[in-house]
């Protein structure tokens, strides 16, 4: 661990000022929204440092795009450890996961993104890693077959997932610490993105990033997508400063409404409202009506459609709400939602 720096905080350490063209914040003080998890991670990072120890297991998971892999990675960084990033389809055999936690020193993270695609054989190899710092192999085959114990340094697990509910409950109760990330207000998208602004060199007004933030569907990456989008616009029209105007123009150029809607959004709202008269539609008859993966429109799309009230989940499948008529300009038809 490294105790020259801060660890929540405090003044900016002198190399926390150069140049950095990556848009992650690389400290915890640097993390903009998310407060409940910002405070309650901050505590527990202060008392792991204070008590010498690494920190307790995390896992962060909600839709993505909302920096569960940035969380990840100041996790490391407030820890003075070094992190190693793996995913769950990445990891097939048990000799893949003992190569990464054997190479792991103490204090280190190793980051699981989308650990809910962990194979079951996989995570009954990762319960003793996790708890007892060990690994438990067997070698040989037949009769001649032997367990073999390794012991592992102290290391902290983050793992990250959109779909908590597909985690076996004995690998979410061995995480000591979870977070849910639910989508950001627009007042923070616009910190997020004037910041962003910032570090790229761009001239952006208050009002450009107010607008940019607007339409960004509550997700960092999205609004930082937007604001190279944006940026591309201005200067090929020879804007300076990226005002409102700017700004709209631009992201109704690339189809982004009001709501932050894209083509897609549109495309699955009108297919349920059009096509199957309001709903209800189950999922795949809805994701070959639109030519997308099921999976895709559940992880990605749903959720933000859901979470503003234009989509609606029943036992029986999918539905548009009015919100979504009166915002696409379609009529209802009676008895439906």
């Amino acid at each position: 661990m490294d105790g020259d720096r801060p660890l929540i905080g405090g003044a900016a350490a002198p190399d926390d000022t150069a140049l950095d063209h990556s848009l992650r914040p690389r400290w915890l003080r640097d993390y903009v929204g998310q407060s409940r998890v910002k405070d309650n991670l901050g505590i527990f990072l202060e008392a792991a440092k204070r008590r010498r120890e690494p920190l307790d297991h995390v896992l962060f998971y909600g839709p993505p795009g909302l920096g569960k892999t940035t969380l990840a990675h100041i996790v490391a960084q407030e820890m003075g450890g070094q992190i190693r990033v793996t995913s769950g389809p990445a990891i097939e055999r048990a000799g893949d996961l003992a190569a990464l936690v054997t190479n792991l020193e103490a204090g280190d993270v190793l980051f699981i993104d989308e650990i809910h695609r962990l194979g079951r054989a996989l995570e009954e190899i990762l319960y003793p890693a996790m708890e007892d710092f060990a690994l438990d192999l067997v070698v040989g085959a037949g009769p001649g077959a032997r367990s073999v114990r390794l012991e592992l340094p102290r290391f902290t697990l983050v793992g990250a997932t959109t779909r908590v509910g597909l985690l076996s409950p004995p690998l979410r109760d061995r995480f000591g610490i979870v977070h849910h990330l639910d989508y950001y207000s627009v007042e923070d998208l616009g910190v997020i993105v004037s910041r962003s602004a910032e570090i790229l060199g761009i001239e952006l007004a208050p009002e450009g990033a107010a607008e940019i933030a607007r339409r960004s569907r509550g997700t960092p990456r999205i609004v930082n997508r937007l604001l190279r989008r944006v940026r591309d616009f201005a200067e090929v029209a020879g804007v300076g400063a990226i005002g409102k105007t700017a700004s709209t123009d631009a992201l109704e150029r690339l189809e982004v409404d009001r709501y932050g809607l894209d083509q897609i959004d549109r495309r699955i709202l009108s297919a349920v409202l059009e096509k199957f008269r309001g709903g209800p539609v189950g999922l795949s008859t809805l994701a070959a009506a639109v030519g997308e993966d099921g999976e895709t429109l559940e992880e990605i799309y749903e959720p933000y459609l859901i979470q503003i009230g234009f989509l609606e989940r029943t036992p029986r499948g999918r539905c548009a709400t009015r919100l979504a008529a009166e915002h696409l300009g379609t009529r209802l038809r009676p008895g439906l939602l």
